[in-house]
């Protein structure tokens, strides 16, 4: 079975995301840990996410889920107090987050501003260090990012000399954003097999734990970060066909992080449920 959907909004409660996700359609979701532009957290009702556990089954809501942090979170900013910042949100999260086992946490890797890319590697594998447990039970993903301004994670090597830099690499993952990697200057439309090829030569498939579905308003190599509607951008819908079919992408969990509404994102939840399957 397809495992698809898109961001749900959190502010209810996790079941009412649940119920969510079975009126779109979906099998899984993802949603923000705390306001996306914020820092504060609602506080977690374990009732509410007991609920959620024991609906998520019969709703079809199968997941895994796909946590996502804010945008707020640099966690190899210039500022100390702002890593510190980045730091204790990121342990906060993994706290919460382990009242529903099993699932991701997506994260942006975050902006060196003018220090260096390998400044803000060390800086990230610094907090990882520093947060990751032995004993939790989810898996925290790097995103794919598309390089604009001073983003850490343009290339799968910068990835990869993050993980390298991480003590308990085990509790890692990446997160591969179609959008992203495309502005990013990997040709996902023409080359998806040579794409996934270098991925695996560099990070590693086994690695690669969930894809976020966006297309793009940008041509190849743009380096902007602009996301589509599904079949509305750069990418097209050839190649989505292409990137939901592909034996190292079909089982994953695919979000949607398109610009839409329930019923826009409902719609691409059933049109690549239709592609799933088909001749790519």
């Amino acid at each position: 079975m397809m495992k698809i959907g898109s961001h749900i909004s959190a502010a209810k409660g996790y079941a009412a995301m649940g119920r969510q996700a079975h009126k779109l359609g979906a099998s899984t979701f993802a949603f923000f840990t705390r306001n996306p532009r914020g820092g504060s957290a609602k506080a977690l009702d374990e009732a509410d996410v007991a609920a959620f556990l024991a609906e998520a089954q019969q709703n079809g809501v199968t997941g895994p889920l796909v946590a996502h942090a804010p945008y707020t979170m640099n966690a190899c900013a210039a500022d100390p107090h702002l890593r510190e910042f980045a730091r204790d949100m990121m342990r906060e999260d993994l706290a919460r987050l382990e009242h529903t086992p099993g699932n991701f946490y997506n994260f942006h890797p975050g902006s060196h501003v003018g220090q260096g890319a390998e400044a803000g590697i060390a800086f990230i594998a610094a907090q990882l260090n520093d947060v990751l447990t032995e004993d939790q039970h989810t898996t925290v993903l790097l995103e794919t990012m598309a390089g604009k301004g001073s983003e850490v994670g343009r290339t799968f090597e910068e990835l990869r000399a993050i993980l390298d830099g991480v003590e308990r690499a085990g509790k890692m993952g990446v997160c591969l954003d179609t959008c992203h990697v495309w502005d990013g200057g990997y040709d996902i439309v023409n080359d998806l097999d040579g794409v996934l090829t270098q991925f695996d030569k560099v990070i590693g498939l086994t690695r690669l734990k969930a894809v976020h579905l966006n297309d793009s308003m940008n041509p190849l190599g743009a380096h902007k970060d602009r996301h589509a509607q599904i079949g509305a951008g750069h990418i097209g819908l050839d190649a989505f066909r292409r990137i939901v079919n592909h034996p190292a992408l079909r089982g994953l969990p695919f979000i949607l992080e398109t610009p839409n509404d329930d019923a826009g994102w409902a719609k691409e939840i059933a049109l690549l449920r239709g592609m799933y399957g088909e001749e790519a």
